[in-house]
């Protein structure tokens, strides 16, 4: 049985860390991100882009990696606040 496209085109890797499903799809968010990251690379060095709109895009997606790791919650202790610090009227 062959494999379809997709999966040599967005192979994943196997998962190692600690499974909570905010972990699964922070994961999968970033092997997305690594995989466009790799495209506008190479696209970028055969002249299809510009090094300016490369790194547009780029910024773009590290934004939206950003902002996924946030509303996960990824990297926050639910008993202390984002930095660390315990935080009062809770």
């Amino acid at each position: 049985m062959s494999k379809p496209i997709d999966f040599f085109l967005y192979h994943n890797s196997r998962y190692n860390g600690q499974v909570k499903p905010e972990n699964l799809v922070f994961n999968n968010n970033l092997q997305e991100f690594t995989q466009k990251i790799s495209y506008i690379c190479s696209l970028e060095t055969a002249g299809k882009l510009t090094p300016e709109d490369s790194y547009k895009q780029i910024k773009s997606l590290w934004k939206e990696l950003k902002r996924s790791k946030k509303q996960l919650g990824i990297g926050q202790d639910n008993f202390t606040g984002e930095n660390g610090s315990e935080e009062v009227g809770e």
